[in-house]
Order: C-alpha cells, then structure tokens, then sequence
C-alpha cells in the first residue's frame, strides 16, 4: 500500500457501502433527467406554446451535447480532485434543473437542458470511474454494474414518477423531482464519498492520443453499434409489441415495467458475471443472450401472425432486459482495463459511443418501422446484433483486457488500493 494515498474505504461482504449508493443515487438522477421530458413532451408543449415536435427537440439536444461534451471535459478536468469534479458538477446540474423548472420561455428551457446536459457529461464518467478506484479489483465489475443500475432504475422507476408528477402537478414539478434527487446526492457526497486525487499528469496530447489507440476506438465502435441494436427494440417496443400480440396501452405499460426490472437484475449479473469470468467472456455472453431474445421475438412476429400469447413476449422481453442490461458492466470495465492512466477519459468516450447508438437506433429503428412495422423493427435489431458480436469477439481476440491491470494506480495516479 503507497503511505501517500488515500484510504480506500471498506467495501462490506454483503450490502452496498454508501460511497457507492452515492454515486447510483446520481446515475439515477441524470438517466431520469435525460429521459423524463419525453413522458412530459404535451404539458411542455402546451405550457410553453410550442409543438410536439419542437419539446421533443429538448431530448435531442440534451443527448448530443452529452455525446460531444463527454469526452472533452474528461480531458480538460482530468487532474481535478474526483469528489471535487463530482460535487461541482452535480451543483451545475442541480441549478440547471432549477432553472428548467422556472423557464419562462422554451428558448430559456432549451439553454438550461443544455447546460444540464454538460453538468451530467462530467458526472456520470467520473461516477463509473471512481466506483472502478474505489471497489476492490474483484469486486469492479460489481461496482460499474451499480452505477448503471441507477440508469436502468432512472427508466423503470424515475421516468415513470417524473410523468405522474408532470401529469398531476405540471411539467414543472417534474424538473423539481430531478433538483430533489440532485440535492440529495449533493447532501450525501461530502459524508459518504471519499476523495480521490486527479490522474497523474500525462498531458493533453497524450490523453486525446489515448482515445484514439485501436484498443479503445474498437471498443467504443463495439459500444455504438450494441446501442444502436439493443436501444432500437426498445425504442419501439409499443409497436413491436402491437405487432405481436395487439396488446393495448395498458399491458405495454406492464411490460415495460417488466423490462425495467430485468434490466435492474440485470446489470447487477453483469457486474457479477464480470467479476467472475472477466470482462472479455462477460461482454460475449451478454451481447449474445440479447440478441438471441431479439432473434425470438422475430421468430415470434413471423409465426404468430399478430396474436402471440403477450406472457411468451413479456418472457422474452425480460430475457432480452437481462442480458441487454448485463451488457453495460462488463463493456465500462473492459474500456477501463484497456484505458491505461487515461481511465475516466476513455470512459467518457464509450459513454459518447452509448448516445450515438441511441440516436442511431431511433433513426434505423424509425425507418424500419415505417416500412415493415414492428416486425421488421426486430429484424434490424438481430441482424446489426449478429454484426455486433462478429466485432466485439475480433476486438477481444485482438485486444485482450488486462485485469491485472485494473485498479485506480492507472486512473488516479498516487491513489491505491487497501491491502
């Protein structure tokens, strides 16, 4: 153990530490900041004068700027002190969501997501990435796997409430639910979260040539073409779902709930599995049960000409929640064993890869709907899933993750571990 560093706190044999409720808390906040407008699009529209289309344009905006800003400002505020990074970005976000709630105009609502949008681009890499220096190594993938849950749990819990609360009290109270979230975790970090220096100065060229090596641009083609598959079906899973079954709004909701559960346990095996098998095994077998589900349903599509059983589809669509949830533990840790001193950075950049593959995957998705209905929907998802395979079994023969090598002695310089 380095006498310089930091003690790294204790992570229990059953429960989680608080450090790391801490950080799911703020996953849950930002992953229900980014999805929530959509379940408020006609309060938003109609409370500010605008269309439809023009409120959906908030979601849009707020997942490019965290697609393009993510990466940059893991860059530019590498040696900043973890919890120091953490917390003033956390109070960014915060203010922003203060702010959203009292716009008086769409254009002021408009500044204030994007600006949100930036606050959430430092948050969640540097959530992912001291989870990763705080867990011990044979617990990192179990830690990564925490915080995404707090994304998963932000669409099966947060957006759900957000909506109700939009629903009955006005669009603005659902911005006022995020600033509640985000206070919370400002109130926790300070007692629960410890410290973490910034990374060790290897300077910016180095750091924007670390995003570039083929290991890490492997890895992240790896991440977009996994979302753009995976984050298809359920973008679209109200027609799928018609298309199979003709069932109405009131059991799509039930199973999206379903969903939403799976995808919870989920990324809980995933982090498990990753701990257990490594990440490069985890990542195949992941990636491999979610699109064997997707391949199901359009099986299903093709036999059941429009009435399947929906409990055969909800089972299937819980298998595919489970493993296309799984998926996201043991690909951030993989970039993170691959990352070298340049961890949160290249974090980041696999987190830009995820919203590219959503924006991807609502584009495809879109069209494949339009042409072939929700069938065709699962279709495309399969097939660009069978593409995702190929690639991230060449990128794991070729690049081979060094667990050896995981720990926060790459990301966080003098930091270590407790032995």
């Amino acid at each position: 153990m380095n006498p310089d560093a930091p003690e790294t706190p204790r992570f229990p044999s059953r429960g989680l530490p608080a450090w790391l409720l801490c950080l799911l808390l703020a996953a849950f906040a930002v992953g229900t900041d980014d999805f929530v407008v959509a379940g408020v699009l006609p309060e938003v529209a109609t409370g500010l004068r605008v269309s439809e289309a023009a409120a959906g344009q908030l979601v849009t905006v707020f997942s490019i700027t965290y697609a393009v800003a993510a990466p940059v400002l893991a860059v530019a505020t590498a040696r900043l002190p973890r919890r120091r990074l953490f917390v003033g970005a956390m109070l960014v976000f915060a203010l922003a969501n203060v702010g959203a709630a009292l716009a008086p105009t769409y254009a002021v609502l408009m500044a204030f997501r994007v600006v949100a949008a930036l606050a959430a681009a430092a948050i969640t890499p540097a959530a992912f990435a001291i989870a990763a220096a705080l867990a011990p190594r044979e617990r990192m993938g179990r830690a990564i796997g925490t915080v995404a849950a707090g994304l998963t749990l932000a669409l099966a819990l947060g957006v759900p409430v957000g909506t109700w609360l939009g629903a009955a009290f006005g669009w603005r109270s659902t911005f006022a639910f995020v600033v509640v979230l985000a206070v919370a975790v400002l109130a926790a970090t300070p007692v629960f979260l410890p410290d973490l220096p910034g990374a060790a100065e290897i300077g910016l060229r180095r750091r924007f040539r670390a995003l570039t090596r083929p290991a890490i641009l492997l890895g992240v083609s790896g991440t977009v073409l996994g979302a753009t598959g995976g984050l298809m079906t359920y973008t679209y899973i109200a027609p799928i779902v018609r298309d199979l079954t003709g069932a109405g709004t009131a059991q799509l909701a039930a199973l999206i709930a379903v969903v939403g559960v799976a995808g919870a346990i989920g990324t809980d095996l995933g982090g498990r599995a990753t701990d257990r098998w490594g990440a490069d095994r985890a990542l195949l077998v992941t990636i491999a049960g979610q699109v064997a589900a997707t391949g199901v349903l359009a099986a299903i599509g093709f036999a059941g000409d429009g009435a399947s059983p929906l409990p055969l589809v909800a089972a299937v669509f819980a298998v595919w929640g489970l493993a296309g949830w799984a998926f996201n533990p043991p690909m951030n840790t993989r970039m993170l064993e691959l990352a070298g001193p340049a961890g949160t950075e290249v974090v980041a950049l696999n987190t830009s890869g995820l919203y590219v593959g959503i924006a991807l995957g609502g584009a495809l998705g879109g069209a494949a709907v339009a042409g072939y209905g929700g069938i065709g929907v699962t279709v495309a998802s399969a097939v660009i899933g069978l593409a995702t395979i190929v690639l991230l079994a060449a990128s794991v023969v070729r690049y081979a993750a060094p667990r050896a090598a995981a720990g926060p002695e790459r990301d966080h310089g003098p930091a270590a571990r407790q032995t």
